[in-house]
């Protein structure tokens, strides 16, 4: 009894030595004003008050609130419309990757090439000097590609040389004429220029949000000139730059809150593959840390410390490397490649050999038909994690079976290497770039989402399809924002002597009452 009178006494005393209530405040600001303009929105644009562009990003941000309300989580696992599949389309179109993304309104189909390497997203747009898009100058296609043309989509809006995006911006004459671009690429004379389009990206959405259909604005290369490769049938319908680069696919996606700022690409050994934009993968993946390029992570490049192969792993093979899978095959610094194709001579069951067009130095005729044992090939990064590479050889067949194989990886000056697309085959790579790493899990390119199957193509209805944007904005009202009134920077001189007595007095009584209540219990 004595305890609780001894409690009640200490509340009174504290209570009397708090006269005034504590207050505490925060400025609101609202999203456009003035001060708020180091911080960038999204889309690029900083609209004028109360103009019919600054309602447009307002009533878009409503939406996608609603989006996020209605479906539970905030995140999505995006996928192009067309479903998650990605294909190899062989020796004519560079042994990359592809997949069919829509563009614009009404929509176009692309095949583009998938390229972890560049930012940008090009397709071929009012042709100057592009691949040739009809079938019958391919030997594996079914349809003729398409040529892009922002005149004839409703939602495209040409970029000005203002923008931020616009690295060319200083060269242009005025700062509303269309912002020009040009990217040039590793291979030989390769490159894109056109001009800068923002557009609609058409998705389906994964996981909670299944079969809902997703329009997501994003910044598009009108490419009007290309050269070099892309002349000769590497990426003839366009390429999906899959970057950390503020306008790659991934990062408009992120920045518009639609997904975790990670995709995942997934190759298999019969040349097919899936694609997920925001996918993080599973909880039992390896994974290794992006490193920097002077301070800046401009491209994904991983730290190897050492190679292994068989049980042999070898002394002074460590080199960083960019994971690119715009690359067909990898490369790999001089003192590296010199140890790594030694000692896997030595290992290998086969007579050296030599076959006619190969790029490769170190090939082998097999004892049979049938593609020999190679031996096995191991990337160590830290914490002993490590990548068996499945895929490290090149097999050469005629009539009756295997003739030869080379392993698939070539020398390359300075001390930087690329790991390319065939390193990747039979793994779930995740391009984290919110968490700043890559991770990888065995796959078989199947179960990519949450635990279930996800479809290589997205049904054709819904049972319970979310509105699409265009059809929000029709039924929906644009409201104006409530404005925020301006609070005092700092707080008053009142204000602060009344919290600084308050610190003096009542914290001491606060002290005894939280010893007493702890000695009760």
């Amino acid at each position: 009894m004595q305890w609780r009178l001894l409690l009640l006494l200490l509340l009174e005393l504290t209570a009397r030595a708090m006269p005034y209530p504590i207050t505490f405040s925060a400025r609101l600001v609202h999203r456009f004003a003035d001060e708020m303009k180091p911080v960038r929105p999204p889309t690029g644009y900083w609209p004028d008050q109360r103009s019919m562009r600054y309602y447009q990003m307002l009533l878009t941000g409503d939406i996608l609130r609603r989006k996020i309300k209605v479906g539970g989580t905030r995140y999505q696992l995006l996928f192009p419309s067309h479903g998650s599949k990605t294909m190899s389309l062989g020796n004519d179109f560079g042994w990359l990757h592809y997949t069919w993304i829509d563009i614009g309104t009404p929509s176009t189909s692309f095949l583009v090439a998938l390229d972890a390497g560049s930012d940008l997203l090009w397709i071929p747009c009012d042709c100057v000097q592009c691949a040739p898009l009809s079938s019958s100058y391919y030997s594996n296609l079914d349809r003729d590609l398409n040529e892009y043309s922002p005149s004839r989509s409703l939602s495209s809006k040409h970029l000005s040389c203002s923008h931020q995006l616009c690295d060319k911006g200083s060269n242009c004459k005025s700062s509303q004429q269309q912002c020009p671009y040009m990217v040039s690429y590793l291979s030989e004379n390769t490159s894109s220029s056109g001009l800068l389009v923002e557009d609609i990206l058409h998705l389906q959405s994964g996981g909670t949000l299944s079969n809902s259909s997703v329009q997501a604005p994003v910044v598009l290369g009108c490419g009007m000139k290309q050269s070099g490769g892309y002349l000769d049938g590497v990426a003839p319908d366009g390429l999906l730059g899959l970057g950390p680069g503020e306008s790659s696919v991934p990062s408009f996606l992120a920045k518009s809150g639609l997904i975790h700022y990670s995709f995942s690409l997934c190759f298999n050994e019969d040349d097919s593959g899936r694609m997920f934009f925001g996918d993080q993968g599973p909880t039992s993946q390896q994974s290794t840390s992006f490193l920097p390029l002077d301070g800046l992570y401009s491209i994904y490049i991983i730290g190897v410390e050492s190679c292994c192969i068989g049980n042999s792993c070898l002394k002074m093979t460590s080199f960083k490397a960019q994971v690119d899978s715009g690359t067909s095959f990898t490369f790999l610094p001089g003192h590296v490649y010199g140890a790594i194709t030694e000692e896997f001579d030595q290992q290998v069951n086969g007579s050296r050999s030599s076959f006619e067009g190969s790029p490769w130095e170190y090939c082998y005729v097999p004892s049979s038909q049938d593609l020999p044992k190679v031996p096995s090939f191991t990337l160590m990064f830290q914490h002993n994690n490590s990548f068996v590479v499945y895929d490290p050889v090149f097999v050469f067949y005629g009539n009756e079976g295997v003739i030869g194989f080379c392993l698939a990886i070539l020398p390359t000056e300075g001390d930087m290497g690329t790991i390319g697309q065939n390193f990747m085959t039979g793994y779930r790579l995740v391009f984290d770039r919110g968490n700043k790493k890559l991770a990888w899990s065995r796959s078989n390119c199947q179960d990519l989402s949450l635990g279930k199957r996800m479809p290589l193509s997205p049904n054709e209805t819904s049972s319970n399809p979310l509105p699409t944007d265009e059809q929000q904005r029709t039924n929906g009202h644009a409201v104006a924002p409530a404005v925020a009134g301006r609070a005092p920077h700092k707080p008053s001189a009142a204000s602060s002597r009344m919290i600084s007595s308050c610190r003096v007095h009542w914290h001491c009584y606060l002290f005894l009452l939280l010893l007493l209540v702890s000695a009760l219990y």
